[in-house]
């Protein structure tokens, strides 16, 4: 055979496939693994979503969720929010097109990161019903755009099969009237999916998300009709995250490579400064001058040899920590009304950890703790795990939180303990705030274990975990106090007789209400 034929085989075998393809094929890797938790997935995208765009333009979130079962195992899904709504020309994108987002090239901390989460859910209705998704974007004062997009999935591009204006009260607009806000989102598509209840189940996810959110509203409609209301408790928003700039100890050679290719920048000096945070003048010269490379010189000019010097000398030069108003830490405050609000315990704690940074990226760990009241004794405790304020269902025993659970002595806080876990009526809450949370996979279903996140997750659940012993302790200390109370009063009715008769004087009953008052006086739970 030529060498000729064998090229065009070759040639002939491979092709370029788009990342929408690739997804398509493997779309486990994105949490469609199974009708059960592809529900899960696609309402946590959508619910994500309106979560971040409410947030952002300072609005209390108000969200419905509305499911009803079309056929076996085919549900219809419709997410609406009271959000500021999307313009006509970013929708097609937004649900049409893997890896379109506002946020993945932002230092910023937010729910979604990579720009695959709602696109992904179309992409999976579209596989699985074929049919598209339908949104509903209605912007205040502005007529409601109707969009029906699919993916083509070769080409990574949305096909938009309906592009019109609607009146929002007209019957084009879907479902039930009682939902419907003046102003917003809605995205309806149709899934294979199984509704379910359970720790693994939509409510499951939404209640997570009321406990991390109180400030939210969301309501569930079941698809047997039964209506769930999570009620808002508190008016407070956090405060709204900064956009940050890289800082040099967490960028790698290939960035700083790519950084310096599209620079515009005349000096390397200049471009240290305006390129990162935390590099003022000072810094940058100290920088150039442990890397042996001049200041003025063009950044276009250095070879690949001599970036990698200028990477290593960052490194080793000392800077400030990165700015942590990149950050939106829920705060104790909210985070008590959260676990009141959905558990109801007898205790609950919190802990807000000061921001700390890891190879760059600031992060901030938040834990809760939660005990009796409503909360039944099964054996092991409840794992509440959190980041960036969504909740994580899937792969608790591959997360940093339960390996950070699991190395706290709880014992030491009057909590029995087997093993490595505690017991008993407990809910354990963590959360990391992060503009960058180091997930395990492209699901977003667990945190890596990195030893800087870890300790500070320890350390934040041993100082909850003191608070919640002291609580314990006294509890038990008044236990044992009632019961001698008990007791000695029990004893008096005995004990009043016996010492009048012991006396040959005395009113026994004048006797006995006297050692019941000194047993009562002796008694200040207050004192515990």
């Amino acid at each position: 055979m030529s060498n000729a034929v064998e090229e065009e085989i070759v040639e002939g075998d491979h092709r370029e496939i788009s990342v929408a393809e690739f997804f398509e094929k493997n779309k486990h890797l994105l949490g469609f693994e199974n009708a059960q938790k592809s529900i899960i997935t696609v309402v946590k995208e959508a619910v994500d979503n309106s979560l971040d765009a409410c947030e952002e333009d300072e609005i209390l979130p108000e969200i419905h969720v509305l499911i009803d079962e079309i056929a076996d195992k085919k549900c219809r899904i419709e997410i609406r929010d009271n959000a500021i709504g999307l313009d006509r020309e970013t929708i097609p994108k937004v649900f049409g097109k893997l890896l379109y987002g506002s946020k993945f090239h932002k230092l910023q901390q937010s729910r979604g990161q990579q720009g695959i989460g709602i696109s992904a859910s179309a992409m999976y209705a579209q596989l699985t019903t074929g049919e598209p998704v339908t949104v509903y974007s209605k912007q205040k004062g502005r007529p409601c755009h109707k969009f029906v997009v699919r993916i083509d999935t070769e080409k990574n591009e949305p096909e938009i099969i309906k592009d019109e204006v609607i009146d929002a009260d007209s019957n084009e607009f879907p479902g039930d009237k009682d939902y419907y806000f003046d102003h917003g989102t809605t995205i309806e598509m149709d899934i294979e999916a199984k509704y379910t209840r359970g720790h693994h189940s939509v409510y499951n996810y939404l209640k997570h998300t009321a406990i991390m959110n109180p400030y939210a509203r969301v309501v569930l409609r079941e698809p047997d009709g039964n209506k769930v209301e999570f009620p808002r408790v508190s008016r407070e928003l956090p405060p709204a995250p900064k956009e940050i700039k890289p800082h040099p100890h967490g960028v790698e050679l290939g960035v700083l490579m790519r950084m310096i290719e599209n620079s515009n920048a005349r000096t390397i000096s200049s471009f240290l400064q305006n390129e990162f945070t935390r590099v003022g003048r000072t810094s940058a010269d100290e920088i150039c001058d442990e890397a042996g490379i001049d200041t003025g010189r063009r950044p276009n000019t250095l070879e690949k040899d001599e970036i990698e010097q200028l990477l290593k000398a960052a490194q080793r030069v000392k800077l400030q920590s990165p700015p942590t108003n990149c950050l939106s830490p829920i705060g104790e405050e909210l985070i008590l009304k959260g676990l009141k609000k959905e558990l109801n315990p007898e205790f609950s704690t919190a802990i807000t950890r000061k921001p700390t940074v890891y190879k760059g990226n600031p992060f901030q760990i938040e834990v809760g703790l939660a005990w009796g009241g409503d909360i039944k004794e099964e054996g092991s405790y409840n794992e509440l795990r959190f980041a960036n304020k969504v909740p994580l269902l899937y792969k608790k025993s591959a997360c940093v939180t339960t390996k950070a659970v699991e190395e706290v002595s709880w014992n030491r806080y009057n909590i029995s303990q087997t093993g490595e876990r505690p017991q008993g009526p407990l809910y354990v809450l963590v959360h990391i705030a992060s503009v960058w949370v180091p997930f395990t996979s492209e699901g977003k279903e667990a945190v890596a274990n990195y030893d800087p996140i870890r300790k500070e997750m320890k350390l934040a659940l041993q100082e909850a975990g003191r608070k919640l012993g002291r609580y314990i302790g006294r509890k038990e200390r008044r236990a044992i106090q009632e019961k001698k109370k008990r007791q000695l009063t029990a004893y008096a009715k005995e004990m009043g007789p016996a010492i009048a008769q012991l006396a040959g004087d005395g009113d026994s009953d004048q006797i006995q209400e006297k050692i019941e008052a000194m047993v009562q006086a002796d008694y200040n739970p207050e004192q515990l």
